[in-house]
């Protein structure tokens, strides 16, 4: 195995090299003095030092085929200036129960690195490593993250009806949109007969919370449920919602999407001059909640004779004043019905249906239109940026613009959240992933690789689309040459590197009798991590396949979607601070294929152009809301998965059992 380092002054990049041994390369940033990152594969690469000196990393590769940890090269690099042999310094203030101690068996074949010959870091001189062989190592890997304030993209639907009871359409509603989210789900439900809400939330599947005993304690016919994905902090159901405030009148919410001010909101209603109150969670939607309630009630304190339905539509009014970020919410509040709302930006989406019945007009609110066929309801429109509507206990729907607002929807949505049966923001999810294939077609024409292709192969599920419609445009054969067990939940949303790195395997099975001495065109809708695609790949070669091309139906994912798609830390991206084809090399295709931020964007205005812009901050940097500063995104990965990097990785210890690495003079 060659390890190649490269500038990027000031951040040095080490780039691991495959051969045919079968183990998987992959790439690390290692930044000033205190990043750590697992990328992808059981690999990890720790920083101890502190500025100028000297930087200790351990490097830790995965059989793709095994499944085991099958190399862990220790070394120090360090100034020219800095004595030769300086031992390996290890972080002693990391706490011992945060570590899961792993016995590493070590065996390499790893030449010295070059001392010169185009290897040299600006700023930090020459260098040369001498690895350690056939040792014997005990590394640490984390095993948990510290609590945190809740990121995530969410599920939310609310229901209206005129009789009967409400809770097993809202659990049919949570089951078409169980893609949003498989960490927890929660429903309530408000009977007006006897002025109760009854609640049901818990950890898991919407199959698993809401069994035959829970269901009938659900009575009411307005109800409300929502799911959620799981997150890197804490996973109690504490977390999970509808969210409860008991004044005023008695409020819940359920809300998909992320707050960006949430710790100057917190600030404001847990010490302010007005009425003080206490959070139980970290969670953001339970500041929003209380925001809420205490601006309802400062607008009856304000004026006691108001109308009620007035005060919740000027306490909603305050909210969005005060509230920045992405924000897409259906409360029920005691006495006066069910109300949502949407951000003035409308980055989340929000669809209103409708249905007739003997007794009125029913109504629904959700996350996603996909919701409304299973149980007879009919699109109407999506909620507009700014505005809230209510529906009062006899059905009236009142509508009202808070603010003014201006439509930019997270552009994500259509290539990888929502289902594509799914019209969010009068764009079709199908035909917006259709287009995005014709549009990497040409792309894939433009880098002459068409006579190498012998057929296009999607990655299940979500590339479809964009696959079957590259096939069209190239004239190639379309196959389906990767098997899901659909019994395995997404391994980009999962928590832990290493669950989803275990996941993949389970996931996904490669075809021989498709591969076999083949050359594959692999198109995915999105590669953000690298976890699934590098296995993927390898998976692929070993089926046979002769040149593995990829194509990644989004451009590549370089910063933090702060909106409520968990992806708090740039560092965590593959295709952070390394080219297009150095991230091709890492993922070990034969040559890498994205969409242009350009074409993605044209995508999005010629199926709606009323939309000006779009939220495509993961992949521009361009952020639709004020205060997203490099401060801001400071914070945000030191309290995401960041926290883990920051308090537990830096470095975890490491233990040599026989001679200390050390370093080779310049």
């Amino acid at each position: 195995h060659n390890f190649t380092v490269r500038t990027n002054h000031p951040i040095p990049t080490l780039a691991a090299k495959p051969t045919t041994q079968g183990w998987l390369a992959k790439s690390w940033i290692l930044s000033d003095c205190y990043f750590v990152h697992n990328y992808c594969n059981r690999l990890t690469f720790r920083g101890t030092s502190t500025r100028g000196l000297y930087y200790t990393m351990q490097i830790m590769a995965g059989s793709a085929v095994l499944g085991q940890p099958s190399l862990v090269v220790l070394a120090t690099v360090r100034r020219s200036a800095a004595p030769a042999g300086m031992p390996l310094r290890t972080n002693t203030r990391a706490t011992p129960k945060r570590f899961l101690r792993l016995a590493v068996p070590l065996e390499s074949r790893v030449q010295s690195m070059p001392t010169r010959a185009s290897h040299r870091w600006s700023g930090f001189g020459d260098f040369s490593v001498m690895p350690q062989r056939k040792a014997s190592a005990s590394v640490y890997l984390p095993t948990g993250g510290a609590r945190r304030s809740v990121v995530r993209m969410c599920g939310i639907i609310g229901i209206f009806r005129q009789d009967g009871h409400a809770a097993a359409e809202v659990y049919e509603g949570l089951l078409c949109l169980q893609h949003r989210g498989q960490d927890s789900a929660g429903l309530v439900t408000y009977d007006s007969e006897r002025g109760r809400f009854r609640e049901v939330k818990d950890n898991g599947l919407v199959t698993d919370v809401f069994n035959k005993e829970a269901m009938a304690l659900l009575t009411g016919s307005v109800g409300i449920g929502h799911v959620r994905y799981p997150t890197a902090g804490s996973s109690s159901a504490q977390e999970a919602q509808p969210f409860f405030v008991n004044s005023p009148l008695g409020i819940y919410l359920i809300h998909n999407g992320n707050l960006t001010n949430t710790a100057a909101l917190k600030e404001s209603i847990t010490h302010g001059d007005n009425f003080t109150r206490h959070l139980r969670t970290e969670s953001d939607s339970e500041v929003l909640l209380n925001v809420f309630a205490d601006q309802l009630q400062q607008a009856h304190k304000n004026d006691p004779e108001n109308d009620i339905v007035e005060e919740v539509f000027t306490a909603c009014k305050k909210t969005m004043q005060k509230v920045e970020g992405a924000y897409s919410v259906i409360q029920l509040i005691n006495t006066v019905g069910m109300f949502a709302y949407r951000d003035p930006h409308g980055i989340r989406p929000l669809v209103l249906g409708k249905r007739s019945s003997m007794y009125g007009n029913e109504w629904c609110f959700a996350s996603e239109d996909c919701a409304f066929g299973p149980i007879g309801f009919e699109r109407v429109r999506d909620l507009n940026p700014g505005e809230a509507i209510l529906i009062t206990p006899d059905g009236k729907i009142i509508s009202r613009q808070c603010v003014q607002g201006a439509l930019n929807p997270c552009i994500f949505e259509y290539i990888y959240l929502a289902r594509p049966d799914s019209v969010l923001n009068d764009i079709s999810v199908y035909e917006f992933q259709l287009s995005l294939g014709r549009k990497l077609a040409q792309r894939v024409k433009e880098m002459g690789i068409v006579d190498e292709i012998d057929m296009v192969v999607p990655v299940p599920d979500g590339s479809r689309p964009a696959a079957i419609e590259m096939a069209a445009a190239l004239d190639k054969p379309y196959r389906e040459g990767l098997v899901k067990n659909r019994y395995v939940g997404r391994t980009f949303i999962m928590p832990d590197q290493r669950l989803r790195e275990l996941s993949v395997r389970r996931k996904l099975n490669a075809m021989t009798t498709v591969f076999s001495g083949k050359r594959v065109l692999l198109v995915d809708d999105s590669i953000v991590r690298g976890t699934t695609m590098t296995q993927i790949v390898n998976m692929v070669r070993q089926a046979g396949a002769t040149k593995v091309f990829l194509a990644s139906a989004s451009p590549p994912v370089k910063y933090p979607n702060v909106y409520g798609v968990d992806l708090p830390s740039k560092k965590e991206f593959i295709a952070n601070n390394l080219t297009d084809e150095e991230v091709g090399r890492v993922l070990g295709a034969d040559m890498l294929i994205y969409q242009t931020i350009e074409d993605l964007i044209a995508v999005g205005k010629e199926h709606n152009p009323r939309i000006n812009q779009f939220d495509a901050s993961c992949f521009d940097n361009k952020y639709v809301t004020p205060g997203i500063t490099e401060e801001f995104l400071f914070d945000l990965e030191k309290a995401g998965r960041g926290k883990r990097q920051f308090q537990a990785e830096q470095p975890a210890p490491i233990g040599v059992a026989s001679q200390p690495i050390r370093v080779a003079s310049s």
